[in-house]
């Protein structure tokens, strides 16, 4: 059985998306509980070299959605600079860009595989087909920024655990 371009992406993206909206929420009632200011997570980071975490989190949106939506116009490129954000904010972001994508039908996203999508930066012009930008592009970095948005609310306490990461699995039935 083959999997289908939106069980990959979409699917994929709607559950960990979801989980990390719960990762949101559950290290915010603990920042309460502790007397921590929440507004302080937002620019941290975990080393002096990576970016805060309002990046990782608007880099969730952006290989997710954001992917979507260049594979759909034929372009996609780094979102460039973002407003500062509160916490409450970034979840918000975070529940928008999940209930778009939670609109998005299986045979709409599944039409959009063969597409071919060029990735731009800085003058350089990345050509992939749909299928490769997004299963070795976009999805590793969407995991790779979930995970560090994760990471930097545990290293701040809060108490998850890798089933709070994983979200809902798509179980049979």
């Amino acid at each position: 059985m083959a999997i289908s371009f939106y069980d990959a992406s979409v699917a994929s993206y709607i559950q960990v998306m979801g989980a990390a909206g719960g990762v949101l929420e559950k290290s915010l009632a603990h920042f309460h509980a502790k007397g921590i200011d929440p507004e302080t997570i937002v620019d941290t980071r975990l080393a002096p070299d990576m970016l805060p975490f309002s990046f990782q989190i608007h880099s969730i949106v952006h290989h997710s959605l954001g992917a979507i939506e260049g594979i759909k116009s034929g372009v996609f490129r780094p979102p460039g600079e973002k407003p500062p954000h509160t916490y409450v904010r970034l979840q918000a972001l975070l529940g928008d860009a999940l209930s778009s994508l939670k609109k998005l039908s299986p045979a709409d996203v599944n039409a959009l595989e063969t597409n071919d999508v060029v990735f731009e930066i800085r003058g350089m012009k990345m050509p992939f087909t749909a299928s490769g930008f997004l299963l070795s592009f976009s999805l590793p970095n969407f995991y790779f920024h979930a995970t560090t948005a994760y990471d930097i609310l545990r290293s701040h306490g809060a108490p998850l655990g890798k089933r709070d990461f994983m979200g809902t699995p798509r179980m049979k039935g």
